[in-house]
């Protein structure tokens, strides 16, 4: 682990906000691996969370060992697999953190009721955006940051993910600290420390969305290509 200059968290950021502050992050942290942008995050800020999907569940397991308390944000959208819903307990059991699970303000049910059924068919990105992107905002306010496991690997809109960025549509910190792993760095990590996976990593689904949104992936193909297949989305919008 390669040591944090001290000065980050005492002579540069005394005040922690704005775009010239994640700069300046950036820039010194831009070599730093994941243990150290997160041992920044503990020491900077006093109001952090992280969010995780409960696919693998490395970024939390990660931020739970440099700083044990922490809290957890895990979207429930009401349309997860069985596996997904499982794997939160298990954490919640496992991991010392805290966990928050945050719903949408209306139910599938009452959604279908007022929007017509299978809304995520018809119009994935609304479905997307009341069910996940809202949902996180609301639960973002009020931060000063957020901590996600997104990776450069993951997608070409992801290549040129920096550890460290300025969320601008929410106004706080972004961090990224698993954006430079690779899937051998992943698995390696989890094997190492046991890391809780989803049973669906092992099925066939190396990324894992709702449930009716993601399909298996067959060998060869991108890892993504079986998350809103057909239909060329391959983000949420949570991280746009």
């Amino acid at each position: 682990m390669t040591a944090v200059d001290p000065g980050i968290q005492v002579a540069l950021f005394t005040e922690v906000s704005g775009p010239v502050f994640v700069a300046e992050a950036a820039r010194r942290l831009a070599d730093a691996d994941a243990a150290d942008v997160l041992s920044w995050a503990a020491a900077t800020f006093h109001d952090w969370v992280v969010a995780a999907s409960m696919g693998d569940t490395v970024v939390a397991h990660l931020a739970s060992r440099i700083a044990p308390g922490v809290e957890v944000l895990f979207l429930d959208t009401g349309y997860h697999f069985p596996e997904t819903l499982g794997t939160a307990e298990a954490v919640r059991a496992s991991y010392p953190l805290t966990l928050t699970v945050l719903t949408p303000e209306h139910s599938v049910a009452e959604q279908d009721a007022t929007l017509g059924p299978r809304l995520h068919e018809r119009d994935p990105a609304r479905c997307c955006a009341l069910r996940k992107t809202a949902v996180l905002d609301q639960g973002l306010q009020g931060r000063q940051a957020w901590v996600t496991g997104a990776r450069r690997v993951e997608t070409r809109n992801r290549a040129d993910l920096p550890l460290v960025q300025w969320d601008q549509r929410r106004g706080l910190v972004r961090l990224n600290p698993l954006a430079a792993w690779t899937d051998d760095d992943v698995a390696t990590y989890a094997e190492e420390h046991e890391v809780i996976l989803n049973p669906l990593l092992s099925a066939g689904y190396p990324s894992i969305g709702c449930a009716p949104c993601t399909r298996p992936v067959a060998a060869g193909e991108d890892p993504r290509s079986g998350r809103w297949a057909g239909i060329g989305k391959t983000e949420c919008g949570i991280l746009l």
